[in-house]
């Protein structure tokens, strides 16, 4: 009979051979030996294409998490999404009872009443890979991969919004929907900037670029930025587009992209817990490269003194989506936002208010 020690031994040495294994699977490609930066006519890189950022790494770094994770926490971080996937794909079963009249009282997509299954999620399976490194949050600066404390300002501004936002119920005006419900902005912070992945569906990119502009059309929802290239001319101060003022300008390889003229009612790092609402000073600076074939690098930081204590950064990767972007054709703003407001009406008439 083998010895339990024995048997520890032989597993022990399993596991430390398939992890390494499994780590070389899950990262990105290596490129061809010679591989070069593709260039346009002009000489600067190529990004163009379709591009995805969907990724499992939080944009929030979890407490005692390391910002680079070892093989056994990536084995287990993926294992648990994968099994995740597997038991919500499991066919519904046909003699379900029906949802409660008006709902179950939650929230989220489904509302309640049943909405998408996780047929039709793609949130990302596999955590972020950056210069070889599989990261535990996309957030790099600070340190703790945390957002910076808010200024007295900023908590100031905070506590101001937040009683004014008390007058109102959810379902009051058109205005107290999120952008995103009303067909105006990508949900969470796709759109950018920063452009960050919204951990549920349609993270996807496709870049054109031309010598005096570059064109990123996020699929979600169908937002398109446009980065002039060149010696910026800044908007006037009160002009304030959304997704702001972006101009651009090459650092060797390095595309070098600043954003000013944010909206206030475009919160930055919409949908997490790291948003907040800018002021009108804040100044957004991405960093684009191509290190191989198949991923670009992006970088961005975000500095707005009178909100937040420190700047806040971060990197991540756009991996090459070898697949067509269709039309995210975002319908609630054309007939589902009336439903939801007339709805809001008639509950109040029958509550007598």
């Amino acid at each position: 009979m083998r010895s339990r020690f024995g048997v520890a031994v032989a597993l022990s040495s399993v596991v430390a051979i398939a992890l390494p294994t499994l780590l070389s699977a899950q990262a990105p490609p290596a490129s061809p030996p010679g591989w070069t930066v593709p260039r346009l006519a002009d000489g600067t890189p190529d990004f163009q294409g379709n591009w995805s950022n969907a990724t499992m790494t939080p944009i929030l770094r979890a407490e005692g998490r390391p910002l680079v994770l070892d093989p056994e926490q990536i084995v287990t971080m993926e294992g648990r999404r994968q099994s995740l996937i597997e038991a919500e794909a499991q066919p519904s079963d046909p003699d379900r009872e029906a949802p409660p009249v008006g709902g179950d009282g939650s929230t989220g997509a489904a509302g309640g009443v049943g909405g998408y299954n996780y047929f039709f999620i793609d949130a990302g399976d596999r955590v972020a890979w950056f210069n070889g490194e599989p990261r535990g949050s996309l957030i790099t600066v600070p340190a703790d991969g945390q957002r910076p404390a808010l200024t007295e300002e900023g908590q100031r501004q905070s506590r101001e919004r937040l009683t004014f936002t008390r007058q109102f119920d959810q379902y009051d005006n058109p205005e107290n929907r999120p952008l995103s419900e009303r067909c105006i902005m990508s949900f969470g912070s796709n759109g950018g900037p920063p452009m960050l992945p919204n951990y549920f569906y349609n993270n996807n990119y496709t870049i054109v670029q031309t010598p005096g502009a570059i064109m990123i059309m996020t699929e979600m929802v169908h937002d398109v930025r446009i980065v002039q290239m060149g010696e910026p001319r800044r908007l006037p101060q009160h002009v304030r587009p959304w997704m702001g003022d972006s101009w651009g300008h090459w650092a060797g390889d390095t595309l070098v992209v600043e954003t000013t003229n944010i909206r206030p009612d475009q919160w930055v790092f919409a949908g997490s817990a790291a948003r907040f609402v800018p002021s009108e000073s804040v100044r957004v600076i991405e960093r684009i490269t191509r290190p191989s074939d198949h991923q670009l690098n992006y970088e961005f930081t975000v500095e707005d003194p009178e909100i937040l204590t420190t700047p806040i950064g971060g990197e991540m990767p756009f991996n090459r989506l070898d697949g067509l972007l269709y039309e995210y054709a975002c319908h609630e703003a054309n007939y589902a936002l009336e439903n939801v407001l007339s709805g809001a009406r008639s509950q109040e008439r029958d509550e007598g208010r």
